[in-house]
């Protein structure tokens, strides 16, 4: 799979909203059952090729790169924060009158999913979730720390270094880790300080302990992945949703769904056929 170019299917885009030119790519029919894919922290849209290419004969498909990321660079003024994320995407989402939606997202685009449902409960048919976290969880305060005190200490390492260390933690095939490295180095240092702050307050020592997902939710992790404590939270989060699925996915890391596409891909076609009305 070519992930250094975006799909010939998909069209181009630009949302110009809160002082960030956003741009984002969709499918030319937009009127089936919409998967809104969102990418992890330093990564892109292209992230997904692999998805669109199996998903979008039944779905409309609608990616981005977030504000700050790719192409959606000037981030704005103000302050990055999930809220921000999710407000940017409303807008989309009402630009095109979409009602209901399929949020898929991958590590930040997971903790996005989340949010999203946070906020527009009723606009979410279903929800996939790869290599994250719950929101709901009450993180220890060790926890806290460490995400916390890892800011201060990747703005001690240089940039040029700190993408290599990036994309060679992100994926362990080779051609995932080309594309890591080029999608980081597109996000300037200054940019990737604002991301990084909304994936610190993303989650929190109180939790939201009444938040539960109440539609159908696939949960998927790397059986290599050591990112943060997701293959130690993401088995108890299954437990705590009555209407989800978890699966590990073999020979992965933390872009799972591209270093082993053809699992991952079959996992979100059969979730998807079990709960999506298609034409």
């Amino acid at each position: 799979m070519d992930y250094l170019n975006t799909p010939s299917l998909l069209v181009e885009n630009v949302a110009e909203y809160g002082g960030c030119p956003i741009h984002y790519w969709t499918t030319p029919d937009m009127s089936k059952p919409l998967i809104v894919m969102m990418h992890g922290a330093t990564m892109d849209h292209r992230m997904f090729n692999d998805q669109v290419a199996v998903l979008a004969d039944d779905y409309s498909i609608l990616v981005w790169d977030a504000r700050g990321h790719g192409k959606s660079q000037p981030s704005g003024n103000e302050p990055i924060s999930m809220d921000v994320f999710v407000d940017d995407m409303l807008h989309i989402l009402d630009r095109h009158n979409i009602e209901t939606f399929i949020p898929m997202g991958q590590s930040l685009g997971g903790y996005m999913a989340q949010y999203l449902y946070k906020r527009v409960p009723e606009r979410i048919d279903a929800m996939i979730v790869i290599g994250a976290t719950p929101i709901a969880k009450a993180y220890s305060r060790f926890d806290m720390w460490a995400l916390k005190a890892s800011l201060p200490i990747i703005k001690l390492i240089p940039y040029n270094s700190f993408a290599k260390m990036v994309a060679q933690a992100t994926a362990i095939k080779e051609p995932v880790q080309a594309y890591a490295l080029e999608a980081v180095r597109t996000v300037p240092k200054e940019e990737f300080s604002r991301i990084w702050e909304a994936v610190m307050f993303a989650v929190d020592a109180n939790g939201l302990p009444d938040f539960r997902i109440d539609c159908p939710l696939l949960l998927v992790h790397g059986d290599q992945d050591t990112t943060g404590s997701i293959k130690r939270d993401m088995p108890v989060w299954y437990e705590n949703e009555p209407h989800a699925e978890f699966h590990i996915i073999p020979d992965a890391g933390h872009n799972a769904n591209q270093d082993n596409p053809t699992r991952v891909n079959q996992l979100v076609i059969d979730f998807l056929a079990r709960h999506i009305v298609t034409a």
